[in-house]
């Protein structure tokens, strides 16, 4: 269990890796304390009730002060990233005790140990700021989403910025075939079925394969297409905490996985062709979807018709316009070719992406790479 005192809390640097400090001489919480430090891969700095180093307290990225020394350290300067970590929930002085420390919050263990654990993990990862995840689904089958999540990690990659695709629609056929990567080196989707707590952002990429300067997260040509929703959030929570940009290629069908997808997703992109029976499709997928996104957007594939242009089709199924998607009569030419969706920057598609991006990261201030 956790509460909170003050809501803000420090921010690490990407790559950082600053020792979290304990300070307590309760032996039996000290070991519970490296043993979740050893948890998030942490190696702490520890003081016996007592900072033995200068500076410690003040360059720690956070403190895990045990009750037992809450009073002795309560002159000392106030800090951000402070936790005051106790055992008894029926102690309510451990409040006041917080009140004197300045500390960020309460956590009682073994309550609050998973959240701890997650908190130590940041630290020990050096986590900033939380990549910008763009989700693309299709209005109905063969609509063109994977092609279009495709293009738009490639671009994003092509610019230089930390990029990472992942495959969330177990029926689609696998994004490494679109990249022409199904016999790269990695892990595929199985690998990570069993992940049920925090996975590290940091391993999670470097075991993907890498593709066009992007790392991709697909299936393999096995039979299993289920991964558990405790997979899918701990796999993504992970691409999201490297930054940069995470493009997700959505499937059709919000079952539970999706749903934890889908929860994490900063901005929808819904893929229409400029037909009414997939107007009519898309407008149920959009509803569908619209319960769990927020921000969810159409893309237009064309070409349009006078009587049915992409503003009509948008405001058909009652969304913002992200634009109109030209067609690209070379695509299946220069796949064959192995160039990827969206690898010539002079093609529409490529074009389109990276229109998409410029607006979308001018309106995020920009992400880093």
């Amino acid at each position: 269990m956790t509460a909170s005192i003050t809501p803000e809390r420090p921010s690490a640097t990407e790559g950082q890796r600053s020792r979290p400090l304990i300070v307590t001489e309760d032996e039996a919480l000290l070991d519970d304390l490296l043993r979740l430090c050893a948890a998030a891969g942490a190696e702490p700095e520890v003081a016996h009730g007592a900072l033995t180093r200068r500076g410690s307290w003040e360059a720690a990225p956070l403190i895990l002060v045990g009750d037992d020394s809450a009073a002795r350290l309560s002159d000392r300067a106030r800090r951000q990233g402070v936790l005051l970590i106790g055992r008894d929930l029926d102690d309510h002085g451990i409040w006041r005790r917080a009140v004197a420390l300045g500390a960020d919050n309460v956590a009682f263990l073994p309550d609050a140990e998973t959240w701890l654990v997650d908190r130590i993990a940041d630290v020990a990862e050096g986590v900033g700021r939380q990549a910008l995840t763009i989700g693309v689904i299709g209005g109905r089958g063969g609509a063109g989403a994977s092609t279009l999540a495709c293009a738009l990690a490639v671009t994003a990659a092509r610019s230089g910025r930390r990029t990472m695709l992942i495959d969330a629609d177990p029926l689609g056929g696998g994004l490494d075939v679109l990249l022409g990567g199904e016999g790269a080196q990695g892990l595929r989707w199985p690998a990570f079925a069993e992940s049920r707590g925090r996975v590290a952002g940091s391993a999670l990429e470097e075991s993907l394969p890498e593709l066009h300067a992007l790392r991709m997260l697909s299936w393999d040509r096995g039979d299993s297409v289920v991964i558990p929703p405790s997979a899918m959030r701990a796999v993504l929570a992970a691409a999201r905490r490297r930054g940069g940009v995470v493009v997700v290629d959505l499937p059709r069908r919000v079952d539970e996985a999706a749903a934890e997808a889908l929860s994490q997703i900063d901005l929808g992109l819904l893929v229409v062709p400029a037909e009414l029976r997939a107007v009519a499709a898309a407008h149920r997928v959009a509803s569908t979807v619209g319960m769990v996104l927020r921000d969810l957007r159409a893309v237009v594939r064309g070409p349009c018709g006078p009587e049915l242009g992409d503003e009509e089709i948008a405001e058909l199924l009652g969304l913002p316009l992200a634009g109109q998607l030209p067609p690209e009569p070379g695509l299946a030419d220069a796949f064959e070719g192995g160039e990827p969706p969206g690898g010539s920057p002079r093609g529409p598609l490529g074009r389109f992406c990276a229109e998409f991006w410029a607006r979308v990261l001018a309106d995020e201030g920009g992400v880093g790479a």
